[in-house]
């Protein structure tokens, strides 16, 4: 139980940051009193959101490797897990960059950004695209540190990079009116500060597995497609989910703006419920990685076990959470009558969603570090058909 919650509860506490950052950002660019600069942060926030997640393998696959490794003691393994997926992220940060036009107007065109945010939203686009080799490594060493089963050094990471953003674009914006530009700075800091606050806690913690560092392993193909292999499954499973997500908000939109406005604001309760089970779906990638490493048949098994039960535990919490407060949760959200009267009748599947999705966020955390890749992504494709 210990290890579960040592592993899960810092990931609850960083996850729990996410939406607080949000808020700073709108907070801090709505406060210069024009509406047109907290549409473009939105919007372009959204953009870069939905192509940095889309790379999200990164840390998974790293996550599941890493973690057998741990449990078979195998060093070398260990730093050539690293290696391996830091010489992914240089590849695929350097055909971001050079792609970055074509990707940024065909995310403009696909979100019909109106004309008068067109400059705003490009400006804030083409400031953040910058951020990807520092935003996809930081992806891969997250996932390098959960695989040697430590979530405090996420922890640190995401709190630094969060703090980092604020204060800088706070100042950015506040003292030198920079607007969007200030806002797209701030977290562009940010990411690299993280990159280098984590350099630092590696070396600090871990510079001995740098002794077992083979640029021949790295390059050994049978192993280096195998890595990829995994890591292509995965986005395909991304890839899935997110078609699935914008299918979702498309068909909303084709009923209409209060329809869409109301199932935005009931996919909050989603979202909620996801920053707090992903921590023991994590703590299952950790754990049940290394234990499946370590080929200890019963302690994986357990793990399973008590995964299920703390998140279940947690999911049951969101439920009665949700059916008692559901309505006065909706009106933090908005105070028009009309979008109020159009979610209620919907909030009771968001009372029942936690208890029939947390088993999915707890077995894809499972796969990922049995790294049956190939399974999860069979399952997600049946799933969004």
């Amino acid at each position: 139980h210990r290890r579960v919650l040592r592993i899960a509860l810092p990931i609850v506490l960083s996850n729990a940051t996410v939406p607080i950052l949000g808020a700073v950002d709108t907070g801090v660019v709505g406060q210069m009193g024009a509406a047109a600069p907290i549409g473009a942060v939105g919007i372009g926030a959204i953009i870069i959101s939905s192509l940095y997640w889309f790379f999200g393998f990164l840390r998974m696959g790293t996550t599941g490797i890493t973690a057998q490794a741990y449990g078979r003691q195998d060093d070398a393994a260990i730093m050539t897990t690293l290696g391996r997926g830091m010489l992914v992220v240089l590849i695929l940060a350097s055909l971001i960059l050079l792609l970055q036009y074509p990707l940024g107007e065909a995310a403009l065109y696909l979100l019909n950004v109106s004309t008068d945010q067109r400059a705003l939203v490009q400006e804030y686009f083409y400031i953040r695209i910058w951020a990807a080799p520092a935003t996809l490594a930081s992806y891969a060493i997250l996932g390098w540190f959960f695989g040697m089963q430590n979530a405090i050094f996420p922890l640190i990471l995401t709190l630094i990079i969060n703090v980092t953003n604020i204060v800088v674009s706070w100042i950015l914006v506040r003292k030198y009116g920079m607007e969007t530009a200030g806002v797209a700075y701030g977290t562009l800091i940010a990411q690299y500060v993280g990159l280098l606050v984590a350099a630092l806690l590696f070396v600090g913690r871990y510079r001995r597995y740098l002794a077992h560092f083979n640029q021949k392993a790295l390059l050994l193909w049978s192993e280096l497609r195998a890595f990829l292999s995994l890591n292509a499954d995965i986005f395909l499973r991304t890839f899935c989910l997110t078609l699935a997500f914008g299918f979702f908000y498309s068909q909303s939109a084709t009923e209409g703006a209060l329809i869409l406005a109301a199932n935005v604001i009931l996919l909050q309760f989603l979202n909620w419920m996801s920053y707090g089970v992903d921590g023991f779906a994590f703590a299952a990638e950790s754990l049940v990685g290394k234990y499946a490493g370590a080929a200890a048949r019963a302690k994986t098994t357990q793990a399973i076990r008590l995964s299920f039960r703390w998140g279940m535990g947690l999911a049951i919490g969101y439920a009665a959470l949700y059916g008692l407060f559901g309505d006065s949760i909706l009106q933090l959200f908005t105070d028009k009558t009309d979008v109020l009267a159009a979610a209620r009748p919907f909030l009771i599947w968001m009372i029942i969603f936690p208890v029939l999705s947390t088993p999915c966020y707890l077995w894809d955390g499972i796969f990922i570090g049995l790294t049956a890749a190939k399974a999860m992504r069979n399952s997600m494709l049946l799933a969004m058909v």
